[in-house]
């Protein structure tokens, strides 16, 4: 949405206003309202601006369509809205516990064990060994 605003807007006062009002549109969970505004400063707009705006246009609208937006239903069920929890967790799972003093990795390696810091700071650890154990029990037959 930011850079929508700056390309929307020329004065910083009328970008920021704009800005806060479209964050507060999302929160409220009505991300189809912004859009249609959005389309207003769209039919005004000419060259790289225009193309700018209708390429951030396009992406609120995909995350609308794939239900990415719907920040009601979130706060609704008191999960966080914002990144921190999800740097957080990459700190937590990747800086600190795969980086290091004389730590080295293969980078196939690497991979899995991010994945399987991934499951067990999910909770899915349980479900993830199941799993694994069900696929050796009964292996799957390539036709």
């Amino acid at each position: 949405m930011q850079t929508f605003a700056d390309a929307a807007f020329n004065n910083d006062k009328e970008r920021k206003d704009w800005f806060q009002k479209a964050r507060k549109t999302l929160k409220k969970g009505n991300a189809l309202i912004l859009i249609r505004q959005m389309d207003e400063f769209i039919i005004t707009a000419t060259g790289e601006r225009c193309k700018t705006m209708v390429a951030q246009r396009n992406y609120l609208l995909g995350a609308y369509r794939e239900g990415r937006l719907n920040y009601a239903k979130v706060k609704e069920k008191k999960l966080p809205i914002g990144s921190g929890a999800i740097e957080s967790l990459i700190r937590q799972v990747v800086n600190l516990r795969m980086k290091g003093n004389s730590k080295f990795w293969l980078k196939d390696n690497a991979e899995i064990m991010l994945y399987l810091r991934c499951q067990w700071m999910a909770g899915n650890w349980n479900n993830f060994c199941d799993s694994i154990l069900a696929s050796f029990i009964k292996p799957q037959t390539v036709a």
